[in-house]
């Protein structure tokens, strides 16, 4: 039987006949021969002639594991579509395919004609154990409109990396190859993991496409800042890592806890404050910010939208928060009421109470008087500054005491001084490792009327110290709301 004929099948089976042969990327003939030859093999007892001629390989037996590109999911499977853009950075999407599969994910991969410069649909589809898909007017495909079953046979749309082209072509709604088919056709969650030259991402025009994705609810992971591809180019375009994009995705297409501070701004600061004495020294203390950050991570968690004022740290900023870098602190006060209004102001930076009175304008020189005089001035005080404003204060201010003796009588003193509605304390003395550590054991003092509640919590890392904290948060602004 040379060629096959099919006559009178129902649309149902029919349907499902397109889908199964589009899935393992075979004609409906080719697909036929396949289940006719598995029907006879298998249940009826038929040798399976030597000279099948079939150009395709048969079906795995019912024991055995399904692998290579005809996998299909399991189910109850999460399906990704991860659309690989034409930038530098599509060779770091083959590696968010292990990890989208780490994270039990069945990922189908589409390359633009732009991505398969920088890989090959061969990689793709040897990573992903699929096939991968290029072509909108691929033959084997589109007599079903895949593209359509692209766009909506899965649970999340990826794309990465999404260059500055692709993301204008989403914007404008454009459809002229198979990767903006599938995103236009698309009644799916995307999630874009934007890549491209800092200036470009800055461009006028990329900021009105992004500004138009996300009002149509695209959502987007990056881009981070660091070294460009080109040489000597640096800024904000890289695209997120990896990992952090299948985090992203992972957050998308599991059932999300309740987000308790959703529809609320917090502002957070972190770090230290370097106050320059001349052009190479300064005047700072030890703190490592990690704390702030944590605190910062865990309020974008529950669904806050986090100003993070951070002085200088080696620290990424958490995904999802606005992270305004400075120096000084009277840089840390000015970027801190740039960020108001808030609903809670979280001053975790240890921000350094003095700052030398006239910056030396070259380098001081050791010389024969000895060492030159510094004479010292007050750094103005963000955390009483922000607590004591009579108009658009925000209604919760936290601060933070890091003490090295008498911590329960400081901490309440400053609670008292600064005007602040709670303080967390913490005894940083040497022998804690709190400073530049991990772990940390506070105290947290809340202020009712005349009256000072204290709650001293457990020895825990700085992550789970932060959760708790913000946990506390949202328990007193539910109560106040």
């Amino acid at each position: 039987m040379a060629n096959l004929t099919i006559r009178k099948l129902d649309d149902v089976l029919k349907s499902e006949l397109r889908q199964r042969a589009a899935a393992n990327g075979r004609s409906m003939e080719d697909e036929v021969r396949v289940i006719l030859r598995d029907a006879c093999h298998k249940r009826l007892g038929f040798a399976e002639p030597a000279s099948a001629g079939l150009s395709v390989p048969a079906p795995p037996a019912a024991d055995e594991p399904v692998d290579g590109p005809r996998a299909q999911p399991q189910a109850g499977t999460v399906r990704v579509t991860l659309i690989v853009g034409g930038g530098i950075a599509a060779y770091k999407a083959m590696d968010l395919i292990r990890r989208l599969k780490e994270r039990g994910a069945d990922v189908r991969v589409v390359l633009t004609k732009a991505a398969q410069q920088f890989v090959t649909p061969l990689t793709a589809s040897a990573l992903s154990h699929q096939r991968c898909y290029t072509d909108l007017f691929d033959p084997s495909s589109e007599f079903d409109a895949g593209h359509i079953r692209l766009a909506r046979d899965c649970d999340l749309i990826v794309v990465a990396p999404a260059t500055a082209d692709l993301m204008a072509k989403i914007a404008g709604g454009h459809a002229d190859d198979l990767a903006t088919a599938i995103l236009l056709a698309t009644n799916r969650q995307i999630l874009l993991a934007p890549a491209m030259n800092p200036l470009m991402w800055n461009n006028a025009a990329t900021r009105r496409n992004v500004a138009q994705l996300k009002q149509d609810g695209v959502a987007m992971v990056g881009p981070n800042a660091g070294e460009m591809a080109e040489r000597g180019e640096a800024g904000v375009g890289r695209m997120a890592e990896p990992t952090e994009i299948a985090v992203a995705a992972e957050a998308l297409w599991r059932p999300q806890p309740p987000k308790p501070l959703l529809g609320k701004r917090v502002l957070i600061t972190a770090g230290p404050t370097h106050e320059p004495i001349d052009p190479v020294r300064y005047i700072a203390n030890r703190s490592s910010g990690k704390q702030g950050y944590a605190i910062a991570a865990a309020a974008a968690a529950a669904g806050a939208e986090v100003a993070l004022i951070s002085g200088p740290v080696e620290l990424r900023a958490p995904a999802g928060v606005d992270c305004i870098r400075v120096e000084s602190a009277r840089e840390m006060l000015a970027a801190v009421q740039s960020a108001l209004p808030a609903d809670v102001a979280i001053f975790a930076a240890a921000v350094a109470d003095w700052r030398v009175a006239a910056e030396g304008m070259q380098k001081l020189k050791k010389g024969a008087g000895g060492p030159p005089p510094l004479q010292l001035t007050e750094n103005p005080d963000i955390l009483a500054t922000i607590s004591k404003l009579t108009e658009g204060r925000p209604p919760l201010v936290i601060g933070f005491a890091a003490e090295t003796e008498n911590l329960i009588d400081n901490a309440t003193a400053k609670l008292a001084r600064k005007g602040c509605d709670w303080i967390v304390a913490n005894d940083v003395s040497p022998a804690t490792g709190v400073m530049g550590g991990d772990r940390n054991t506070v105290h947290l003092l809340m202020r009712h009327d005349a009256a000072t509640d204290l709650e001293s919590w457990p020895l825990m890392t700085k992550d789970e110290v932060a959760t708790a904290l913000v946990a506390r948060i949202a328990q007193a602004m539910a109560v106040h709301a």
